[in-house]
């Protein structure tokens, strides 16, 4: 019976790379865990659960991921994947969510709220495309100032709520708002997002 590492190898993975998503700049990050997973304490112990990891997600460039694919086994109905692709498309601030059992592939678009079977994965540039759209980004100095890397020089990118922070400010900001308003809780990076926010401001000047 083919398991869900079975159809990612055997179907999924390569249906990306036909569709450019391993084509520089664009990347596939496989198995990616995104939260460190909530701390329960009961009595004296603390534990912490598992946390939320995505079967792929599709980035545009490094910084900048568009898409998540949730994967499930060839025997199972690719349908089933989709809450979850959606979950975790809502957590991750991402417009594109799918499900695939590597035979079929379901798509969700958050910008038009319209699900969609479809033959082949969509292309990178496919992608940016309709999000520049969506979201009015048709100024390329708009999009240029979202494409602009992070700084990496710590070690450590920002985390995918600081990154997000730091996208919606830096698009707010180029759509020619004055004034923008993050607020975060103690503990979760005011100084990165500040600090990222300002670099890609600096780079797109240079």
């Amino acid at each position: 019976m083919p398991t869900e590492a079975d159809t990612c190898r055997i179907y999924i993975t390569p249906a990306l790379q036909d569709a450019g998503w391993e084509t520089d700049p664009h990347s596939i990050a496989e198995q990616r865990a995104f939260t460190d997973g909530r701390i329960v304490v009961q009595g004296s112990r603390a534990t912490r659960r598992p946390g939320k990891r995505a079967d792929y997600i599709l980035c545009y460039t490094r910084d900048f991921p568009i898409a998540v694919v949730e994967a499930k086994a060839e025997d199972k109905p690719a349908a089933s994947g989709l809450q979850q692709a959606k979950a975790y498309a809502d957590i991750l601030g991402l417009k594109f969510a799918y499900a695939t059992n590597g035979i079929e592939i379901i798509e969700f678009d958050y910008l038009t709220g319209i699900e969609r079977k479809l033959a082949a994965f969509p292309t990178p540039d496919e992608l940016w495309e309709r999000l520049r759209a969506g979201e009015n980004l048709t100024a390329d100095a708009i999009a240029a100032h979202l494409l602009t890397p992070a700084n990496h020089t710590t070690g450590k990118a920002p985390r995918y709520y600081q990154r997000i922070a730091i996208n919606r400010a830096v698009q707010a900001i180029a759509q020619g708002q004055k004034r923008v308003l993050l607020t975060m809780a103690t503990g979760t990076g005011k100084t990165v997002v500040a600090f990222q926010i300002c670099w890609k401001q600096m780079e797109r000047q240079k």
